[in-house]
């Protein structure tokens, strides 16, 4: 099967990628849900600028029927809704089928995080003076102290550094920038990487690209860490502490905001650190921190136990 989509969908994901700045992974989702809908269409002899609202409705039914996890439908279905409207806004078609069709909801379960013991233990299992030991404590304490995506950990540039003042340029999705700050255990094992016994010792005479040569994090071959290679890092120490599969690198990201939330930070707060566009996705934090917050009102309220 062909991945190359019909004319109006090229076009479409191309806008994504020029006008709207998707990253290459949000694309590749893009492009494979789009080729499910458009095989499902043909299959029945539609064509995608023909395509009414039962047709999106039955793809939805579909997938549903298949199996697939309420966010896997969901997600299909945002992106067969963002296809048809950019089609009736240039004119690629008369109408949007997809109009008058919701996007299905998706249960919100309460976010995984790992107790402050477990973290701690995490945090000090890369020993040694080793380059990628020194490495690895950077990218723990990293993604742990400011919260970061794996792919924003990936990402970072050695320009995107201050340490001097504590700060970092992180580009988040839809590249959205935002500058977080440094913790001081953050801080002193991004610097011990960066020193010419860390990530110096793995420099080569000549770079592979220029890429490779501004990232923060390299891999034992001197190029840039991979999502995968980061992800691998993090799960082989969490395995060596006893985590095993409670441990993956949104999980550390989920800990951070849990745990400022338990030490009394406030949600908006913790919504900019984090970069999260709606405070809701940051509210689901707060259940996990619900015992802590009753325990505030308890003690501060002055009717609360009166």
């Amino acid at each position: 099967m062909s991945s190359e989509l019909p004319l109006e969908a090229e076009d479409f994901l191309t806008w994504l990628a020029t006008e709207k700045g998707r990253s290459a992974s949000t694309l590749k989702a893009y492009r494979r849900d789009l080729r499910t809908y458009i095989d499902w269409l043909e299959e029945r002899g539609v064509d995608i600028g023909s395509a009414a609202e039962d047709h999106v409705v039955g793809h939805v039914h579909h997938l549903r029927s298949l199996g697939r996890a309420p966010a896997t439908v969901a997600r299909a279905t945002v992106a067969v809704r963002a296809l048809h409207r950019f089609m009736a806004g240039e004119g690629l078609a008369e109408q949007d089928p997809t109009a008058a069709v919701d996007v299905p909801s998706v249960p919100r379960g309460v976010p995984r995080s790992l107790r402050e013991e477990q973290v701690l233990a995490l945090l000090a299992s890369p020993v040694g003076d080793a380059p990628l030991a020194r490495r690895d404590r950077a990218m723990l304490e990293t993604l742990y102290g400011m919260g970061l995506r794996i792919s924003e950990l990936v990402g970072l540039s050695l320009g995107d550094l201050d340490l001097d003042d504590r700060l970092v340029r992180v580009f988040g999705k839809g590249a959205k920038e935002r500058i977080v700050p440094v913790g001081r255990h953050a801080a002193t094992a991004i610097g011990d990487w960066l020193s010419g016994a860390g990530r110096g010792a793995l420099e080569p005479q000549r770079w592979a690209s220029r890429d490779d040569e501004e990232a923060v994090f390299l891999n034992a071959r001197s190029r840039r860490l991979s999502r995968q290679g980061a992800w691998l890092v993090v799960r082989r120490h969490g395995d060596r502490v006893g985590l095993g599969d409670e441990l993956t690198p949104h999980v550390l990201r989920h800990s951070c905001a849990t745990h400022m939330l338990d030490h009394g930070a406030d949600i908006r707060s913790v919504q900019e650190l984090l970069g999260h566009a709606s405070i809701s996705s940051t509210q689901r934090y707060t259940a996990v921190s619900q015992e802590r917050l009753t325990a505030v009102y308890r003690d501060a309220h002055p009717r609360a136990l009166a």
